[in-house]
């Protein structure tokens, strides 16, 4: 299946290199990419793409009102933050508007690729240290007193591997597990918290928190 994906990056350069590392692997295709938000609201809902990538800081409306906007009109649509800004006020606020993930923009092209395909699958993906911001709002918040929402040993094992950062693949390399089997487990993680994603999570965690 070809994952088709749109940039929106005022960086010219690495706008044209994300452009060309899409164009240049089997797999996915680029259906477009923007300058500006501005830009990005106008073209994207005529490119129908299932996921883009999306920087913070634009030129005049910034990249997370773009987030908002953009998932106004099309729900479904999944969004990857890339962006150089990893201080917990802008992930949060990006996980807020509907982000799906958040990566930092010296991530590995394979690592990259591995994020796109990750999320099109119902996944979560952040960057490593961005993850670690994320644990300490579940660490602050303390475990459930809801006895439905303890989860088992291994269960905790994964979750804390998501919000390690870690892609299902490697979770499944590191436990000696199948990916399916990685799956059904988030799949269960998910029901117990009573949210859909790993991004759902997080905010029902920070929500709470505050």
């Amino acid at each position: 299946m070809t994952r088709k994906v749109a940039i929106v990056e005022d960086d010219a350069g690495i706008r044209d290199d994300l452009v060309a590392l899409l164009t240049a692997t089997p797999g996915f295709r680029c259906v477009g990419a923007c300058s500006s938000a501005e830009e990005a609201l106008a073209d994207i809902p005529y490119w129908r793409p299932e996921v883009v990538l999306m920087d913070i800081n634009l030129p005049r409306m910034s990249g997370i009102e773009c987030v908002t906007r953009l998932k106004a009109r099309m729900p479904d649509l999944l969004v990857l933050i890339l962006t150089v800004y990893d201080d917990g006020d802008s992930v949060f606020r990006a996980l807020k508007a509907g982000a799906n993930g958040y990566l930092v923009k010296r991530l590995a092209s394979d690592k990259l690729l591995d994020a796109i395909q990750e999320v099109s699958t119902g996944g979560a993906p952040m960057s490593c240290h961005i993850a670690r911001k994320v644990v300490q709002f579940f660490h602050h918040a303390g475990p459930s007193d809801e006895v439905s929402e303890n989860l088992s040993p291994r269960e905790l094992e994964i979750l804390d591997l998501l919000v390690a950062g870690c892609f299902f693949k490697e979770i499944a390399e590191r436990l000696g597990i199948s990916g399916e089997t990685v799956r059904t487990h988030v799949n269960h993680i998910y029901r117990k918290l009573h949210v859909r994603s790993r991004t759902e999570a997080v905010v029902k965690y920070l929500r709470k928190g505050s």
